[in-house]
């Protein structure tokens, strides 16, 4: 038997309703015939009836379908089981409310083997069926707290800093874990990420930025490469982008290793001025254009807070 040339991981928490979907849009893929790849479910310890489902969909579908159960709890721990698990040259991930597009898997083999490259990333559009509220202002960046990426119609090397491919959709050579190992599992989301203990992002950020610093730069945005996000309800209340927004401050802050001259109560001094700065300038919004143009600057405040707190947390020895 050849050895798999790709593999798709899907990571998974609670969510076996999402999985049939999800494996059905793989299962559509065009532009692969002769390829060798497979899809493997990660189910962090979810206690519905997910092997049940992933069993029945592996009989169903006429593509490879495997099974794994990965005991400890958060998605960068199932990541890394997903790594482990396969011998592929590449891998990617797909989240369990993701769409990919028919020709997803041609588009991410055409990135690699055209670029020889590190990294490939493509569109992450959201579920048309989706309404969003008029706070979700299309003249920011908040689309992309949803996991919305769009950089237009070209290719282009991205430089792992600025831009990188979002977890929604993102697909590596398996050189990378050679050159940099595997993600941090002290972050990114734990359980369904619906609490303030659960709800944390930036590990795919980590991750690029350490590929970075290590010479990883031929990563490839690749448009042809599209998923759409199926949103949760929960996903498009204020309370989320709060806390999603605080929590990034907060866990950036605590695993900050920077020394700092000048601190108050373990918090760098300078911190306290932009943050005086910062909610002036959401109170100036607030009162002149109304809360819902004001929220986006409600989450800067609330992640310097975060960030605050970090700060204070890590000068206690608290991580």
């Amino acid at each position: 038997m050849a050895r798999m040339e790709f593999t798709v991981i899907i990571c998974t928490y609670k969510r076996a309703a999402n999985l049939p979907t999800c494996l059905r849009h793989l299962a559509a893929q065009k532009g692969v015939d002769g390829r060798q790849w497979e899809t493997l479910v990660v189910d962090n310890n979810s206690p519905d009836e997910t092997p049940e489902v992933v069993a029945a969909l592996a009989k169903e579908l006429p593509i490879a379908v495997r099974y794994v159960r990965e005991s400890e709890q958060g998605l960068n721990y199932a990541r890394n089981r997903g790594i482990r698990e396969s011998d592929s040259t590449y891998f990617s991930y797909v989240d369990d409310d993701i769409l990919v597009s028919q020709g997803w898997l041609r588009a991410l083999f055409h990135g690699f083997e055209r670029n020889d490259a590190d990294a490939v990333g493509g569109r992450i559009h959201l579920d048309p069926s989706i309404r969003l509220p008029a706070w979700i202002r299309p003249d920011t960046d908040m689309r992309g707290f949803l996991g919305y990426q769009d950089f237009g119609d070209e290719p282009f090397f991205m430089d792992g800093k600025s831009r990188y491919p979002f977890g929604g959709n993102m697909a590596f050579h398996r050189r990378v874990v050679e050159r940099i190992g595997y993600f941090d599992p002290r972050l990114g989301r734990k359980g369904e990420g619906r609490t303030r203990s659960e709800l944390f992002k930036g590990a795919e950020t980590d991750y690029f930025h350490r590929l970075a610093a290590a010479g990883g730069t031929r990563i490839v945005y690749e448009p042809n490469a599209i998923v759409y996000h199926r949103v949760m309800p929960f996903q498009i209340e204020k309370r989320y982008f709060r806390t999603i927004h605080f929590n990034a401050g907060y866990q950036r802050a605590l695993h900050d290793d920077t020394p700092f001259r000048g601190t108050l109560l373990g918090v760098p001094r300078f911190y306290y001025g932009q943050l005086a700065r910062a909610f002036r300038k959401y109170l100036g919004q607030a009162l002149t254009r109304g809360p819902d143009f004001a929220f986006r600057q409600q989450m800067n405040v609330g992640h310097m807070l975060g960030t605050m707190l970090g700060y204070r947390r890590r000068s206690r020895g608290t991580r």
